[in-house]
């Protein structure tokens, strides 16, 4: 199987490392296509890749094509990969907030995969979700599943309107993390602590909470329970983030996301 990744940013490169790899790449090099020339010297250097500063030399070749631009370079490069593809190849794309019917419509092909990553993909443990238009068959997609998972895990959603709400929920997800943890970060520097100890406290916490929670058939409201005793510290931080309705703000934030990725999808 010849597999093209076109755009070697942060998602694409990552998906490239994962599926470099994979046994379903046969022994051949994965391919990757972009138009930085110090990113094809370093991609060069890495010798994992066969890297192309021509769509000509290596679109037309390829039997699962990942898009992994910027959607606002999507128009632009669309028009370039139209007159090289046929419609046997599958058109995998990276790119938030556009959909299954403007690929088809820009490229005039049928065999369509939207996905939803995120950035833990790049320490391998990332979380895909995916769609396909009607003429991606079951083993297509099953292959192209298996180029998904190794970056992580993959979700099969059923509608475009699952991509946009996972945009909201695993896409967007982990900055919410990283900004609950810089709160923390800073009210432990401001409780006098060192830098380094502030980030062990808070990675740490973090990192044992999410493996007590995987380790666990306990939902997180038990385990609130489970920490927090009537008039105790952590109650009071509780009642504290609820008299703020803090929860309900965390839950504005994820649909403001879902709503924009519909929205980018409109335009």
């Amino acid at each position: 199987m010849k597999v093209l990744v076109i755009g070697a940013g942060n998602m694409g490169l990552t998906y490239s490392e994962g599926m470099a790899s994979s046994p379903l790449l046969s022994k051949q090099k994965l391919k990757i296509f972009d138009t930085d020339p110090k990113k094809i010297e370093t991609l060069r250097k890495d010798g994992r890749f066969d890297v192309y500063e021509s769509l000509e030399d290596c679109l037309p070749k390829a039997d699962i094509v990942f898009v992994a631009v910027k959607p606002y370079h999507s128009e632009d490069l669309f028009s370039k990969m139209k007159p090289m593809i046929n419609n046997g190849q599958i058109i995998v794309s990276l790119m938030a907030g556009v959909t299954l019917g403007t690929i088809q419509d820009k490229l005039s092909i049928d065999k369509v995969i939207r996905t939803m990553p995120n950035l833990p993909a790049q320490v391998g443990k990332g979380v895909t979700s995916y769609t396909e238009s009607e003429s991606v068959s079951k083993i297509e997609l099953i292959m192209v599943r298996n180029l998904l998972d190794t970056t992580g895990t993959s979700i099969h959603v059923m509608t475009e309107k699952f991509i946009d709400a996972s945009t909201g929920i695993s896409g967007s997800g982990p900055a919410y993390v990283f900004y609950f943890m810089q709160s923390m970060l800073e009210a432990a520097l401001k409780m006098g602590f060192s830098d380094y100890d502030s980030k062990v406290l808070v990675s740490s916490t973090f990192e044992g909470a999410i493996e007590l929670f995987n380790q666990n058939d306990i939902s997180p409201k038990s385990w609130i329970d489970k920490v927090a005793s009537k008039g105790g510290t952590t109650q009071a931080a509780i009642d504290s983030m609820d008299d703020n309705n803090v929860k309900e703000l965390i839950k504005d934030a994820a649909y403001a996301a879902f709503d924009r990725a519909v929205e980018l999808g409109k335009k």
